[in-house]
């Protein structure tokens, strides 16, 4: 097991690897890559994906003022609610990065489900357009140095199956300068080895950093955030619509926080302006459902 070394990036309560040091080091400092980088982590489920691109995010702020992070996780999100798949620009450190924290995207899209297998076309269709609009605002060959951004790309753990067709899809779109793929002591569950994406005789250039995921250290000392999925849903959804109330109101539970938002007034708004789309199913029926609205 490599050494661990406490960084001072890193959290009070979480040690990175030198391993996992040395591949955010080569990402953010790697002196081939200009434009800035564009960093993309994978691997399967509880391997570490979100500690290593928090930690990445970290590391990179040190050398460019603001870094972009497209999460493409709709299950357990970094910086929304679950559904949404978003892109947010980040200017400062996160000083624990056991402590998750909403953010104001730049520009996101409510998918609407927990997991991209209900409708694969559609949230391939809302991670490429976050993509090409980072490239559009973010990308532009005349802007000056200090306003380069790097992108960090977090995955999904479904690796396997429609989840594998789904990660190719993706990389091919992105086009990234570095994949960062993390294994785990399960061969069965990792990604194929090399630059499995890519088709034979791509002349392109991409930097593959391939490590280890680790648990604990030989202190007996937690390298990963832990998760417990549905928990960490119910307290995102929950730090979110407590925006909706005073800081002194105590609202520690799912049905406490019904019961606030209840009772709270609601906004009042024509039915003219109302319109209902159903996800996931044919474009018309969303138009004849909210046709039947209107005409009601």
């Amino acid at each position: 097991m490599a050494s661990i070394t406490e960084r001072e990036e890193a959290s009070p309560s979480i040690y990175i690897s030198e391993e996992w040091s040395e591949a955010a080091d080569s990402v953010a400092y790697d002196s081939t890559t200009s434009p800035p980088p564009i960093a993309l982590v994978c691997g399967p489920k509880n391997c570490g994906k979100t500690t290593f691109s928090r930690y990445l995010l970290n590391i990179l702020l040190q050398r460019y003022k603001r870094v972009g992070y497209l999460d493409t996780d709709v299950g357990q999100p970094e910086f929304t609610t679950p559904g949404f798949l978003s892109l947010t620009v980040v200017d400062k450190l996160t000083p624990d990065l056991t402590i998750p924290c909403l953010k104001t995207p730049e520009r996101c899209f409510f998918f609407g489900d927990v997991s991209s297998k209900r409708d694969p076309t559609a949230y391939l269709k809302c991670i490429f357009t976050l993509y090409d609009y980072y490239r559009k605002e973010y990308c532009k060959s005349d802007s000056p140095v200090e306003n380069e951004m790097p992108l960090v790309v977090n995955t999904h753990g479904w690796v396997k199956g429609v989840g594998y067709d789904i990660l190719v899809d993706m990389l091919r779109h992105i086009a990234p300068t570095h994949v960062v793929k993390i294994n785990t002591t399960s061969e069965r569950k990792n990604l194929p080895g090399g630059k499995f994406w890519l088709d034979e005789g791509y002349g392109g250039q991409v930097n593959l950093i391939d490590i280890n995921s680790t648990r604990h250290d030989s202190f007996n000392r937690s390298v990963l955030i832990q998760k417990d999925a549905r928990l960490l849903r119910d307290l995102r959804i929950m730090a979110y619509f407590r925006q909706c109330f005073p800081s002194n109101l105590n609202i520690t539970t799912i049905k406490e926080l019904a019961n606030a938002l209840a009772s709270h007034p609601p906004y009042q708004v024509p039915i003219s302006s109302i319109k209902i789309r159903h996800l996931h199913s044919q474009e018309l029926l969303g138009e004849s459902i909210h046709s039947k609205v209107c005409s009601t």
